[in-house]
């Protein structure tokens, strides 16, 4: 073997074996970013406060039943009775998620930040059932309850498409798959607790979901962190 083939063949066997070839520094591993840390909330509380305005009730005692509740000694609106431009949703939302012993927290919150429209988009009619004008022109149809007449029909003639005693409940406390079952549902079978957990559980899950961003913006909430 020539001398040159020779050396080749030694640098060749010294480069494998390591030599005095620098050692590549190791890539330092990317710091994890650490998860952000969850809250879990006890909701009962929400459901045991006392809600403003109704005296005394709580909100589940104005959920369960799930019926209007009108005190004719008190001033009429919602959640005592209900005026057709009273903010229900707002109210019910103040309702579930507000700690109302808190200085500056009412039901009133949520329905005077300047979020919603000033009214209706047509004016009530002055006289029973004073709704306003219906948009467009809506199918109605004997068989739907839509043509029920409450002065003069036997109640067997209604049928009952919905939950409207506590608005919204229906849509934020009760799950999807349970939806129908509650709205088909009379509400004497409210007492018997048939559709207590999944209330508590739905309202677990908001509170889950929203709780952090309502405490950023301020709002003292009526849920525990557990």
């Amino acid at each position: 073997m020539s001398a040159r083939p020779a050396a080749l063949a030694a640098a060749l066997l010294l480069g494998a074996c390591g030599g005095d070839s620098p050692t590549p520094a190791p890539t330092p591993s990317p710091t994890p970013t650490p998860a952000p840390a969850t809250v879990s909330y006890n909701v009962e509380n929400c459901f045991t406060q006392v809600v403003p305005g109704t005296g005394g009730l709580t909100l589940r005692a104005m959920i369960i039943p799930d019926t209007l509740k009108l005190d004719l000694s008190r001033p009429s609106g919602f959640p005592n009775g209900r005026d057709l431009d009273d903010p229900v949703v707002d109210i019910l939302l103040a309702m579930l998620f507000l700690d109302f012993t808190v200085t500056g927290q009412s039901t009133a919150t949520f329905a005077n930040l300047p979020l919603n429209p000033p009214g209706n988009d047509r004016p009530f009619t002055p006289t029973f059932p004073f709704l306003a004008a219906p948009q467009g022109n809506p199918p109605r149809a004997a068989t739907t309850g839509t043509m029920f007449d409450f002065r003069t029909d036997p109640d067997s003639a209604f049928v009952q498409v919905d939950r409207m005693g506590v608005p919204a409940v229906a849509t934020a406390l009760i799950g999807s798959p349970t939806k129908t079952p509650y709205n088909d549902a009379n509400p004497t079978v409210d007492a018997g607790g048939q559709f207590r957990a999944d209330e508590t559980a739905q309202l677990t899950n908001l509170f889950n979901q929203i709780g952090d961003n309502l405490v950023d913006i301020g709002l003292r909430l009526c849920a525990r962190p557990m």
